[in-house]
């Protein structure tokens, strides 16, 4: 089984099973955690990646702790490519090492990664996971792209420009990270083409570009004339077939200047700066940190229209300013469904 069919839970560990990572006898003490750290000190942080570090979910942990390191608030080491049965060794190395906050994804390797943590608990874990934080395992907080705000956004754009009527949808698995966002530019489609049909495929992998072309090309054939790109190879689908493409969590118009209209962005930095605060300051704790994810707290937004100024029509962008203007005050709350879309 190759690393992106086990990344998310696809590694025979079942996505149901409740964790009892801790255990009866693995009740931590948030006061192992360090009281404090010099200002001057920069915190050492590693992180640990089962992808390339270009993915683009992978992308933004690695932009965002790049960008703190260039500041000189850390120190930062990274591994990519990391299988799921050699995670647990090398989240042991980096704790090991004196690393004081561990970053990662163990949508596959939770229970590995959470029996870890339990024999570190002067060492802050910070990991993106389906699951929720544990009051028993203090130094392990979860967090997720909760991009649903700047997806929907992103619909209302995608709804304009489609002509047909008929989008396809390219993800890697139909599980709570992907189905929110699609479901979220779903939504943001219908409310202004309504009558809009959806292909949706999942290419049962994180990191499958010729895989997710193909498929994108089988929706284009069917008459989809834009194209969600969930995934790296669907741009280039729609590129060389010559239909439109929505990009997600990252911003790839400079790559498809006549292909991607615009983009839901995600922005770890919101997440990052509060776990780093946080350890600096000894207060590290169990918590869901997906919440700096959302619009409201810088964690994500809508791109730029860049090639595409002057082509969506003026309603519409007016639309999404006021939507996103409704979101950011509270006045209107997008739906978080991490239910598995289906095509229409």
């Amino acid at each position: 089984m190759s690393n992106d069919n086990a990344r998310r839970g696809f590694s025979g560990v079942s996505r149901r099973t409740v964790l009892k990572a801790a255990g009866a006898g693995a009740v931590l003490s948030a006061a192992g955690l360090p009281s404090r750290l010099f200002a001057q000190e920069p915190l050492k942080v590693a992180a640990i990646y089962t992808v390339p570090f270009e993915q683009q979910w992978v992308s933004r942990l690695h932009k965002a702790a790049n960008a703190a390191k260039d500041r000189g608030e850390i120190e930062y080491v990274a591994t990519e490519n990391v299988a799921n049965n050699d995670y647990e060794r090398v989240m042991r190395e980096y704790a090991e090492a004196g690393n004081k906050l561990i970053l990662g994804e163990v949508f596959g390797v939770e229970d590995a990664a959470r029996s870890v943590a339990a024999d570190y608990p002067d060492v802050a874990f910070l990991m993106g996971s389906s699951f929720k934080p544990d009051p028993a395992l203090p130094n392990f907080s979860t967090f997720d792209n909760y991009i649903q705000d700047a997806s929907y956004l992103s619909g209302l754009v995608a709804g304009a420009m489609t002509k047909s009527k008929n989008i396809g949808m390219v993800g890697g698995y139909p599980i709570p990270e992907v189905n929110r966002l699609m479901n979220a530019f779903m939504a943001g489609v219908k409310e202004v083409a309504p009558d809009t049909k959806f292909q949706v495929a999942f290419i049962g992998s994180w990191f499958d570009p010729p895989k997710a072309k193909e498929t994108a090309f089988a929706q284009i054939d069917a008459g989809a004339d834009l194209m969600y790109a969930e995934r790296f190879g669907v741009s280039d689908a729609a590129k060389e077939r010559k239909v439109l493409a929505v990009g997600n969590v990252i911003d790839t118009q400079a790559d498809y200047p006549d292909t991607v209209v615009v983009s839901a962005l995600w922005h770890f930095e919101p997440t990052l700066a509060k776990a780093i605060a946080e350890v600096k300051a000894g207060t590290f704790k169990a918590e869901d940190y997906g919440v700096y994810s959302f619009m409201k707290e810088g964690g994500c937004s809508l791109s730029p229209l860049g090639t595409f100024e002057g082509k969506v029509p003026e309603e519409t962008m007016k639309l999404v300013a006021d939507k996103e203007k409704a979101i950011k005050d509270g006045s209107f709350t997008v739906e978080i469904n991490d239910a598995e879309p289906k095509s229409s």
